[in-house]
């Protein structure tokens, strides 16, 4: 199957994940929206951690699941689709921007998100959600989540 060829609603891919139960919950996300996962290693954990699948629930083996060595192998895999870089950095919201299938969101570690180098490069491809200054960023799966529902809306709910 040619990878281009979009039989999924969207690509989400986890940069260097932190916590499984994110990546759990996620991965659930994923399922529930016709969605792929990604992850870039490396992980702070093992993908059969007992916290990824608790989260995951029984859906983890319906879950359509890549890890890749690094972030350029999985670009040069999807040269044709739209990227979008998820970010607390960036002035651009998510709820400006008009996705279409097969759209590709990456998001950072929890712990201090997309490297600024990777950013810079792509500044015009970033986005983020709006939140107030009480915080610093909201959880990941959550994060996901939003924008992934913005985008699945927008396409349909097909």
């Amino acid at each position: 199957m040619d990878k281009n060829n979009v039989k999924v609603n969207f690509r989400i891919v986890l940069f260097e994940p932190e916590i499984p139960a994110n990546t759990g919950n996620i991965g659930r996300l994923c399922v529930g929206s016709n969605s792929e996962l990604h992850i870039i290693k490396p992980m702070r954990f093992f993908i059969n951690d007992k916290y990824v699948k608790r989260a995951g629930l029984d859906y983890w083996s319906k879950l359509k699941l890549h890890v890749w060595d690094s972030l350029d192998d999985f670009l040069e895999a999807y040269p044709e689709n739209t990227v979008y870089y998820c970010t607390t950095k960036t002035e651009y919201k998510y709820s400006d921007k008009i996705f279409k299938k097969g759209d590709i969101f990456i998001f950072g570690p929890e712990s201090r998100g997309i490297p600024e180098n990777i950013l810079k490069k792509k500044w015009d491809q970033t986005i983020t959600i709006p939140m107030s200054k009480e915080i610093r960023s909201i959880n990941l799966s959550n994060s996901v989540a939003i924008v992934l529902y913005e985008a699945w809306k927008q396409i349909t709910f097909i």
